[in-house]
């Protein structure tokens, strides 16, 4: 089951965190990998980790946020043949600001990278996946995308736009074989999150809303898209997946 080794995988910000482990672990389901970041930021460690089980392995640079870059990547890799089975839009920023306190350069970081990039980054793959009639595009938001999170309104707000973002587009490209969906997290430590989660108070309060009382860790995350990644997920389309411990649930 969800054996992926028949299939091409192109993952966004995967030099660490949760993007490197969804590239892991799609490699050791057996797809061949194209991990990406942004320039002058290095996939060394994501690439040297796959290729542990023996799959390709490959790299560009991409910056979601510069939509002319999105097209040459995309344009570029169709010109080498390159078939691309699996598009995991994982390229994300949270910068917490207090609703008063947000400006322009604020809502527009979050907006484009963790909205219309992968939005066109989806567009850029899918007339490829229409010709095969097969395809699989997962984005990932957050439970924030769920639900509310003091001091983050402008995160909540992309991550839920994802939410409806991906039932839109599966509902018009599933007749041609594609499925889109999300997987939603709640807080895993990371470059994103350790600083706030090193504050006792603010940890006490996430930890307080997890029935299990323990964070997430990546390969939650990773485990939730190879099984949408997997054919065994074809029916699922539309939907966003939790992965939070219950924290929605309540």
């Amino acid at each position: 089951m969800f054996s992926l080794s028949d299939r091409t995988s192109f993952v966004t910000g995967a030099a660490t965190g949760i993007g490197q482990a969804i590239a892991l672990r799609l490699a050791e389901a057996g797809s061949s990998l194209i991990v990406s970041d942004k320039p002058g930021i290095s996939l060394d460690e994501t690439i040297a980790l796959c290729l542990n089980y023996k799959v390709h392995v490959s790299s560009v640079e991409l910056d979601v946020r510069e939509t002319a870059q999105i097209t040459e990547v995309f344009d570029r890799l169709k010109e080498q043949g390159v078939r691309i089975d699996i598009l995991v839009n994982n390229a994300g920023i949270n910068r917490p600001t207090k609703a008063l306190e947000v400006d322009v350069d604020n809502w527009n970081d979050h907006v484009n990278t963790n909205v219309r990039g992968g939005f066109f980054c989806a567009k850029a793959v899918a007339s490829g996946m229409m010709s095969r009639f097969f395809g699989r595009i997962i984005f990932v938001s957050s439970q924030s995308g769920l639900i509310g999170i003091p001091g983050q309104p402008v995160y909540c707000a992309t991550k839920g736009a994802l939410v409806n973002l991906v039932r839109a587009l599966g509902v018009e490209w599933a007749k041609y074989g594609i499925t889109v969906n999300t997987v939603a997290p709640t807080f895993i430590e990371t470059n994103l999150t350790r600083k706030r989660l090193q504050n006792p108070e603010f940890r006490s309060y996430v930890l307080g809303k997890i029935p299990k009382g323990e964070l997430s860790v990546p390969d939650d995350v990773a485990h939730a898209v190879v099984y949408l990644a997997s054919d065994e997920a074809a029916m699922v389309n539309c939907h966003t997946l939790s992965v939070d411990g219950g924290w929605t649930a309540w």
